[in-house]
């Protein structure tokens, strides 16, 4: 009797380790099941949308291809993962649809975080801060964001600076743009009283155009993070992820102290 009561307790003992065996194996698949799960929309490509037009965050180079602030963040995120970067360059009022209808991965082009952006697209964690400045030829009679009532203000299509202007002076009294470089375009030739739009694009366009300033005073302060589809939560931890290692070890920080230096 005591050898059956044994045996049956071995038999016990062997049915739980096989169990909590199966039980491991099944964690093993499952994790690696969720690993399998990034999926992007070009197997080993991770695909930018992006504006080319906003220095230093993304433009154009010199010799073809791309560069900025943006575009390096993105790569390194890419070698994280195992991909390859493919930076799509578009209009602005498109990156986000583009991210939202499977055409790009993420979207990454100076994009603050808005309550209404979120609805449309799930947001990483914010890598950079931006402010919205107003730029103005060197003799204009605006002297601060309190002046900007009844001037007409250019801005770029799509822009949180166009919905803020539009919000605070009135939609008669801005004019959206396809980029910023155009709506510069229509501050020199007298078309807008004065434009909208990021610090550090602004700095670019007022070094590379004579005639003009940056008011002192900031319009708006905002935080820029990548977009991504809300259909692909996998890919949006990955990336997400990879970013704060990127953070934390530093990487992001030469980025942006590359194209910004600090004052």
């Amino acid at each position: 009797m005591k050898k059956i009561v044994v045996l049956l307790l071995a038999l016990c003992m062997i049915f739980m380790l096989c169990a909590c065996g199966e039980e491991a194996v099944q964690e093993v698949v499952s994790d690696s099941a969720e690993a399998e799960a990034v999926t992007t929309v070009e197997d080993g490509v991770l695909h930018m949308a992006t504006n080319a037009a906003f220095p230093p965050y993304e433009m154009v180079k010199d010799g073809g291809g791309y560069e900025g602030i943006d575009v390096e963040i993105a790569t390194a995120i890419a070698d994280e993962l195992g991909l390859e970067l493919v930076v799509d360059d578009m209009d602005f009022s498109s990156v986000i649809t583009s991210v939202q209808s499977g055409k790009a991965d993420i979207c990454m082009a100076g994009l603050t975080v808005t309550d209404e952006r979120k609805e449309a697209v799930d947001f990483t964690e914010s890598y950079a801060q931006g402010v919205q400045v107003v730029i103005v030829p060197e003799d204009s009679d605006i002297a601060s964001v309190d002046d900007l009532d009844g001037k007409m203000i250019g801005t770029q299509e799509a822009t949180t600076g166009y919905f803020y202007c539009s919000d605070d002076y009135g939609e008669d009294n801005v004019v959206a743009y396809t980029n910023g470089a155009l709506a510069i375009e229509a501050l020199k030739g007298g078309k807008v009283d004065c434009v909208v739009i990021d610090e550090q694009p602004a700095k670019a366009f007022v070094e590379a155009n004579e005639g003009l300033k940056i008011l002192s005073t900031e319009y708006v302060v905002e935080d820029y993070a990548i977009a991504v589809s809300k259909d692909n939560p996998a890919l949006r931890d990955a990336i997400n992820e990879a970013l704060v290692n990127l953070i934390e070890d530093g990487t992001v920080a030469e980025i942006i102290e590359k194209y910004i230096k600090a004052e």
